[in-house]
């Protein structure tokens, strides 16, 4: 289970035992019930907030280039069997096929722009 939805499940467990606790107390006070739904309230956006935030996105991240074919290029042209481009993480190439470029560019592995 990823960890977002441990969080989730753990908080919603805490606001059900801490329902049923304040329930079987039998406090009489509106006040008291008043407390009681501000405590439930306080435990929930707690919780919610760290699930929030265990679900945002990561920045950067994994580009694997393998096993790719035969690139051709002709006159001034570009030949690519790896990877070209930007990359906010990490780049990875394998086994990248022949690149050919008659007077041109080739690239095999890996050309961050």
């Amino acid at each position: 289970m990823k960890p977002g939805r441990v969080v989730l499940v753990l908080t919603l467990l805490v606001v059900a035992g801490l329902l049923v606790w304040l329930a079987l107390s039998r406090w009489d006070d509106a006040n008291k019930i008043a407390t009681t739904a501000s405590a439930l309230g306080a435990v929930a956006s707690v919780g919610i907030a760290v699930w929030a935030a265990l679900r945002t996105a990561k920045p950067g991240g994994t580009i694997r280039v393998s096993g790719t074919g035969k690139a051709t290029a002709t006159g001034a042209g570009s030949a690519n069997t790896g990877f070209r481009g930007k990359s906010g993480g990490t780049a990875e190439a394998r086994n990248t096929g022949e690149a050919d470029s008659g007077g041109g560019d080739a690239n095999t592995g890996i050309r961050l722009d």
